[in-house]
């Protein structure tokens, strides 16, 4: 991996990392076990020729060794399982928001979460999937007059990948809405783990250090009624009409806002005048400067130096460093945490002269 570049989840990943999602990678590295294309307890593995671009909202990214959808929770544990017992690293995976796959792919197995139901338990009580889409749930609650996940609207990604990365926006955050959170754990055993044993902070999660876990399974909600969710939730949609570029192919916020300064990262980096700062196929957006843009072809090379240039520039000019929200999966990738600086290994990219 080339540059400096923070980490986070795209749905979940597995191992101590995960966003987009995630997630997490597991530490593993023998394939020669594995067949061209085999079936498993009802599981379908292809071998070589999923290509991850094809997963992700960033439309970047090569082939994966191994690729497997999942759609319950027996399912995921047994392709897990079976990672574990072949020697083989993974990575699980939502939507593919937050989430930039590069070029070279991924030398593992890529775990489709597809786990998608919502159940009514109560009134204001839903149970669901990590696969099911968030922004659909959201729209679904504030529909049926139930507050507290109205921003979910616009959130690309899981109810998975949401809980990990406690997504927000509106002065809305995922843990608000949060009464119970289940898990598959490295050892194959389910978890409940209620709120109130929970600690979470802005894009902060117990998840994302939890060294047992191998996946969020599902989350139970605890919304209240209200007359109101359904225009506060279209207003907010409304809103990110008009200030993000939604048609464009985007992975959502690229860094997160610095804390305790009281301005957003989008605002630096238009003060930094690099909105439409271009490096190969990968651009700053015009409109909103905290979405990076693949405007036709851009590489995961094109990406990682476009946000190393923008962390420089930003630097330079503020003296603030600028953390990701986007989790940069490599293809041989075994610690993957979010919020964790490392240093990619090999080539350093001279920001100065771009």
């Amino acid at each position: 991996m080339p540059i400096p570049f923070q980490i986070r989840h795209a749905q979940l990943l597995f191992h101590t990392t995960r966003k987009n999602n995630t997630y997490f990678c597991n530490n593993s590295y023998s394939f020669s076990k594995l067949q061209q294309t085999h079936d498993r307890n009802d599981l379908k593995f292809v071998h070589g020729k999923k290509l991850l671009k094809d997963l992700s909202t960033w439309g970047i990214g090569g082939p994966c060794k191994h690729f497997i959808q999942v759609f319950d929770q027996t399912q995921l544990a047994s392709a897990i399982r079976y990672c574990h017992e072949n020697s083989i690293r993974f990575i699980i995976i939502g939507k593919g928001s937050n989430c930039l796959f590069d070029d070279l792919g991924f030398d593992g197995c890529v775990i489709l979460n597809r786990i998608d139901f919502l159940e009514r338990k109560e009134h204001g009580v839903f149970r669901v999937g990590s696969g099911f889409r968030f922004n659909k749930l959201g729209k679904q609650c504030s529909n049926e007059g139930f507050a507290g996940l109205e921003f979910a609207g616009g959130i690309p990604g899981t109810v998975g990948g949401a809980i990990f990365m406690n997504a927000g926006a509106n002065g809305q955050e995922t843990a608000d809405a949060v009464e119970s959170v289940e898990i598959v754990t490295k050892d194959g055993k389910f978890q409940r783990l209620e709120r109130a044993d929970l600690s979470f902070g802005y894009r902060l999660t117990p998840f994302q250090t939890m060294q047992e876990l191998a996946a969020i399974v599902a989350v139970t909600f605890q919304l209240q009624r209200s007359e109101s969710s359904k225009m506060r939730q279209l207003e907010y949609l409304e809103r990110r009409r008009k200030s993000q570029p939604i048609s464009e192919r985007t992975a959502g916020s690229v860094f997160q806002n610095p804390p305790y300064l009281g301005v957003a990262a989008a605002k630096l980096i238009e003060e930094a005048g690099l909105k439409g700062f271009r490096v190969g196929g990968a651009m700053v957006s015009e409109i909103h400067a905290n979405f990076f843009i693949n405007s036709g072809g851009s590489t995961s090379q094109d990406m990682l130096t476009l946000i190393a240039v923008v962390k420089e520039k930003v630097d330079r000019k503020f003296g603030v460093q600028l953390k990701e929200e986007v989790l940069h999966i490599s293809p041989y990738c075994n610690d993957v945490k979010p919020n964790k600086d490392v240093t990619f290994e090999g080539r350093k990219i001279d920001t100065h002269c771009l």
